[in-house]
C-alpha cells in the first residue's frame, strides 16, 4: 500500500515544511463545509441530489473581533453538470472593516474512465463579486495621540481612503480527481483552484503603484486518502496547502467517521495548522443534517494575547438523500 501511495502522500505532506503566516482572504477550519470557497470543483461533491450549508466562525475576541459567515448551495444535475452557489460575509476588527463575496460555481463531471468509469475528474469556473467597506470614523490614527492627555478623538488628521468601499468581480477555477470504486479498502483523492484570476483591483487603499492594491491570486491545493476500515467505519487524513501573495497556509487534519445505523454517523478528529492551531473537531450526520463544531487552540505566539479565548467554529448541513446511504455513497462524497 505504501509503494501505491507513497508518492501522493510524501508531495501532500510535503506542503507541511513550508513558512505558514497569515493569508489575505478569510479561512474556515472546518473547509469541507464551505468546499466552493477551497475549489469549485467541489460543487456537487455530496452524498445526496443537493446541499445547503451554513458556518459560522468566530475568533481573536479578546484582541479584536472577527467574525465570518459562509453560506452555499450546490446541486447534481442527471447531465454530468452540477452547480452552485455560494456568500460569505467577514466583519474583521475594531475599524469596521467588512470583506463580503459572492459566487456562483459551474462543475463538469462527466470526466470518468478505468474500471466501471469509478475514476472521476471535475472541472468547474466560478465567476462572482467581492465587496470590501471600511468605516473611516473607527480609526485610530497616531495623529490624534497626545503624550500627556491620551487619544483625542477630535485631533485632525492627515491619513486619508481613495475610497471606502469597493465591488470588483472575480473569477475562479479548479480540477479535482476522486476514486469512487466502492469495493476498495482505500480510496483517494486531490484537487487544485486557482481564485482571483482576474486579478481584481482593490481601491480602498491609495497607492503609488498599482501593482499593491491588487487582490492577490490565491492558489490551493487538497488531498487525501479515505481508508474504508469497514462498511460502516472510514479514517480519513487529508491536507490542505493555500498560498495567496506572500502568505501561506498548511493544514494537515484526520477524523474517522462510523455508521452506528441507517440514520446516524458519527466524526470525530481533529487538525493543525502549521505554526498557528490545533483543533478538535467532532460531528454528527442524523438523517440529512450534519452537524459540526471545532475549537481553534492558538499555538502561535499571538496565542499570549488571546487569555485563552481562541477560535470556534459551529456548523450545518443539509442534504437531500433520495434513500438509505450505501458505502458508495460515503465514497463518492469527494473529502477534504
Amino acid at each position: 500500500m505504501f509503494k501505491k501511495y507513497g508518492v501522493f502522500m510524501a508531495c501532500l505532506l510535503l506542503v507541511m515544511a513550508l513558512r505558514t503566516v497569515a493569508q489575505t482572504d478569510p479561512h474556515f477550519t472546518q473547509n469541507y463545509t464551505f468546499p466552493m470557497y477551497i475549489n469549485p470543483a467541489l460543487t456537487g461533491s455530496m452524498d445526496g441530489e443537493y446541499r445547503a450549508s451554513a458556518i459560522f466562525r468566530n475568533q481573536w475576541g479578546s484582541v479584536s473581533p472577527y467574525k465570518t459567515i459562509g453560506a452555499s448551495f450546490d446541486a447534481r444535475t442527471n447531465k454530468n453538470v452540477a452547480l452552485g452557489v455560494n456568500v460569505l460575509d467577514q466583519s474583521a476588527g475594531d475599524a469596521g472593516f467588512n470583506y463580503l463575496t459572492s459566487s456562483i460555481s459551474f462543475a463538469y463531471t462527466g470526466v470518468k474512465f478505468g474500471k466501471d468509469f469509478n475514476q472521476r475528474i471535475v472541472m468547474a469556473i466560478q465567476g462572482g463579486i467581492i465587496n470590501r467597506r471600511v468605516n473611516s470614523s473607527k480609526f485610530k490614527w497616531g495623529e490624534q495621540w497626545n503624550p500627556i492627555t491620551g487619544y483625542q478623538p477630535s485631533n485632525p488628521t492627515t491619513e486619508t481612503f481613495a475610497r471606502t468601499s469597493s465591488l470588483v468581480p472575480d473569477i475562479g477555477a479548479g480540477i479535482l480527481y476522486f476514486d469512487a470504486s466502492p469495493e476498495k479498502k482505500t480510496n483517494i483523492f486531490g484537487g487544485f483552484s486557482v481564485y482571483h484570476l482576474n486579478k481584481p483591483k482593490d481601491p480602498i487603499i491609495s497607492m503609488q503603484s498599482t501593482e499593491l492594491n491588487v487582490i492577490p491570486v490565491r492558489y490551493a491545493i487538497h488531498g487525501g486518502i479515505s481508508f474504508n476500515i469497514s462498511e460502516r467505519t472510514s479514517i480519513i487524513p487529508h491536507v490542505l496547502y493555500m498560498h495567496q501573495g506572500t502568505a501561506s497556509e498548511a493544514m494537515i487534519g484526520v477524523y474517522g467517521q462510523i455508521n452506528v445505523d441507517p440514520d446516524t454517523d458519527f466524526m470525530l478528529g481533529g487538525y493543525y495548522r502549521n505554526k498557528d492551531a490545533i483543533a478538535p473537531y467532532a460531528g454528527i450526520d442524523y438523517k440529512n443534517f450534519v452537524i459540526g463544531l471545532s475549537y481553534d487552540a492558538n499555538t502561535s505566539k499571538l496565542g499570549a494575547m488571546t487569555k485563552n479565548v481562541n477560535s470556534f467554529e459551529l456548523s450545518l448541513s443539509y442534504i437531500k438523500r433520495s434513500g438509505t446511504r450505501s458505502v458508495a455513497d460515503f465514497i463518492r462524497c469527494a473529502r477534504l
